[in-house]
Order: structure tokens, then C-alpha cells, then sequence
């Protein structure tokens, strides 16, 4: 097998002014387990941008769209079969879609350019060697740009956006509404883009 090609953050990721945009959290979406407690910044250590010490913060994933949040939480591990998912009505049934209000986010751009900028590349979204992601969650973090989180390209999805928040921007995010997957406008079309069946 071939040495996957990514390298650790240089000091310039955790020191240097970056690529930033701001987002409003009405523009997120997270696809939960839990209809409470949203949004909810995780300590596991088991994600691909958590925090290496488990304890220094917690993070939340989410997407910019629906299909984003549903292929990076519903298909995680499912493999599509014949170019179809097949997921059990259950997987649905147990799932929530939520929606955010509250202020601006200053999010790190982790993309295009701005990415190459920092020496990463595409492997940062698709390596399986968490231990040297979670290093640029760490750096980026420890920027004194104060950076509420930072956009990366999905693994799942990748030609769109996902993003992860450190739990310092707890103050700026809040839970606006929470709805059954089931009952989610738009949520049969999306299970089509996706090739969901069983849905």
C-alpha cells in the first residue's frame, strides 16, 4: 500500500493570520441522533478533527446542506450496493434534523488554495491517519486568530462543504429548530441525489 501523502501542520497554521470567511449558523445543518443538547461538541478523540488531548475542547460536525449532514452521518459506513444505499427505515426513524440561529462564526478556510497555502491538500479530508488531523484541528485551534472552527471539503460528499466547531463558539450557536427526518422538507429529494433507498 502506498504511504498516504500528508503532513503535519506547519507553525504558520497555528500562528499566522488565515484564510477566513464568516458564516451566519443559519446556514449549517446537522443531522442528529438526538432531538436535545444540539449542537453538541463531542470529546471522544475518535473523529478526524478532534481534539489529540480529549480534554482541550469539544467539536461539532456539520454541513452546508442537507445532503452533506446525511451522507456524513447516515452513510458514514453504509457502502452502496450495485450504486444504491441501502439503509433500514429505522436508521431514519431514529434521526433528527437541526437548525441553528445566532451570530456570525469566524470559520477557517481549509479549501482550494487556501488549503494549498498551508501546505495541506486534499488528504486532509480523506486519510485515515486521524493522529496528523486532529494535529491541524489543534493548530488552528491554538491560532490567536480565535478561530470559531474551519471548513474542509466532506470525505463523504467531496465537492461540498463541511464544517467543525470548536466549542468556543458555544456562545454564538444555539438550537432554532429540530424536526424528524422523516417529516424534513426536501429530505425525499435529497435521499434520491444520494441513492438511498429503504428510506
Amino acid at each position: 500500500m502506498a504511504p498516504e501523502n500528508i503532513t503535519a501542520p506547519s507553525q504558520h497554521v497555528s500562528t499566522g493570520d488565515l484564510e477566513h470567511k464568516f458564516i451566519l449558523p443559519r446556514y449549517l445543518i446537522r443531522v442528529s441522533s438526538h432531538k436535545t443538547g444540539e449542537p453538541y461538541f463531542g470529546k471522544s478523540g475518535n473523529n478526524r478533527f478532534d481534539a489529540p488531548d480529549k480534554s482541550a475542547y469539544g467539536t461539532c460536525y456539520l454541513g452546508r446542506t442537507l445532503d452533506v449532514a446525511m451522507a456524513e452521518s447516515i452513510l458514514h459506513d453504509v457502502m452502496p450496493v450495485a450504486g444504491k444505499f441501502n439503509v433500514a427505515p429505522e436508521e431514519f426513524v431514529r434521526r433528527y434534523v437541526v437548525r441553528f440561529s445566532g451570530s456570525k462564526l469566524k470559520i477557517a478556510d481549509l479549501t482550494g488554495s487556501s488549503l494549498k497555502k498551508l501546505g495541506g491538500t486534499g488528504d486532509i479530508s480523506g486519510t485515515s491517519n486521524y493522529s496528523i488531523t486532529q494535529q491541524w484541528s489543534l493548530a488552528i485551534y491554538q491560532n490567536p486568530g480565535g478561530y470559531d472552527g474551519f471548513m474542509y471539503m466532506s470525505r463523504h460528499l467531496n465537492d461540498s462543504l463541511a464544517i467543525v466547531l470548536f466549542d468556543r463558539a458555544a456562545s454564538k450557536i444555539r438550537m432554532k429548530s429540530v424536526t424528524k427526518i422523516i417529516d424534513y422538507d426536501g429530505i425525499a429529494e435529497a435521499a434520491t441525489r444520494l441513492g438511498i433507498v429503504g428510506a
